[in-house]
């Protein structure tokens, strides 16, 4: 070895050879896991909007519901005391299997299981007494506002009746 080296161009050297492209098939691991996570969030996202659409019509068809019959009975308070009463007895079945034939305390403690005061409570008890009595103190205006106010809270707090019955 003398120190010397020799010029590049006598080297036989080959140029700088690159690795080929990874291919795009299979994709990594994590690209997987996110695939994974995006159908899981899809499915959920739909299921709650399900949920949310199916709650929101029936919402709606319980208010048009209640349109209708204060047209229907506009002149006729007994009528429409029965049949606010019976739309009241229909929600309330989300809560009591047997609200449907409940009559007086056991009735009112349906529909305390809402969470809702009692001036809305008395209100809606006076249903039942307008519906046989046909002189019986009725304010369509309250009780109107009051089955709004229990039926928005009941909305809100929905529980099944028995544990595996939704």
């Amino acid at each position: 070895m003398n120190g010397h080296f020799p010029a590049t161009n006598e080297l036989p050297l080959r140029d700088i050879h690159l690795p080929p492209n990874p291919p795009w098939w299979p994709p990594a691991p994590g690209w997987w896991v996110l695939a994974a996570v995006v159908c899981v969030a899809a499915v959920l996202g739909w299921l709650l909007y399900r949920r949310v659409r199916r709650a929101r019509l029936w919402r709606e068809r319980v208010l048009a519901e209640m349109r209708q019959l204060a047209d229907r009975h506009a002149r006729d308070d007994a009528a429409y005391a029965a049949a606010l009463h019976q739309l009241l007895r229909r929600a309330a079945w989300r809560y009591a299997a047997d609200a449907h034939h409940l009559q007086g305390d056991a009735w009112r403690d349906v529909l305390a299981q809402v969470p809702i005061d009692t001036a809305t409570l008395d209100t809606l008890m006076t249903l039942e007494a307008r519906m046989y009595q046909p002189h019986a103190a009725f304010d369509r205006a309250a009780v109107e506002d009051a089955l709004h106010r229990w039926l928005h809270a009941a909305w809100r707090r929905i529980q099944p009746m028995e544990a595996g019955r939704a």
